[in-house]
């Protein structure tokens, strides 16, 4: 994909959206990004730390004597002194989107849409969506890793487990994609 690539105007946005990045140079920008994280705060990117220490801190007003109990929100939650919502992760993943929110109004692109194929009801598109979701979340914590913390981070430290984490979801991906192209023709 060339960087001149102009879309068409964003509906009811009165002006054209702004062409897209050249991913070589978002990729660039995207390492140095994690080299300023390393640099910054000692840790790389992620963000499934995030969406765990927010529900350790969900059963945790539900049903403390639960959570201290469980050794794996336990390990969220720390010895009471901090609070998980204070998390390094838990802010990179605030700003991710509000970033990307503010990315998407400047570029003229922000807006409320689902995005399907012509076949498919929007019903099952967001059925498949969650269910999508769902396989990666469970793949994330049986990784111990995110996406980006394992490809992103994890592959620039050269961690073997990040690199075939990062080569199964691209075999998975594409094992799927074969029988899910039927919605987009």
């Amino acid at each position: 994909m060339s960087s001149d690539y102009r879309p068409a105007a964003m509906p009811g946005s009165g002006r054209p959206a702004s062409p897209y990045w050249n991913p070589y140079l978002a990729g660039i920008g995207l390492g140095l990004v994690l080299l300023a994280a390393f640099v910054l705060v000692g840790r790389g990117l992620g963000a499934s730390g995030a969406f765990s220490s927010t529900v350790a801190w969900l059963v945790n007003l539900v049903a403390p004597a639960h959570a201290q109990s469980n050794e794996y929100l336990q390990g969220y939650l720390g010895d009471g002194t901090t609070h998980p919502l204070k998390a390094w992760l838990v802010f990179e993943v605030l700003g991710v989107m509000a970033g990307a929110l503010f990315s998407g109004l400047l570029a003229g692109r922000a807006r409320i849409a689902v995005e399907k194929g012509p076949r498919v009801s929007t019903a099952l598109r967001l059925l498949c969506a969650f269910a999508g979701g769902i396989l990666m979340a469970f793949g994330a914590h049986l990784a111990r890793g995110c996406t980006s913390g394992q490809a992103l981070t994890g592959g620039a430290l050269l961690n073997l487990g990040s690199w075939a984490f990062m080569l199964m979801v691209f075999v998975g991906g594409y094992s799927v994609a074969w029988f899910m192209r039927w919605q987009w023709r």
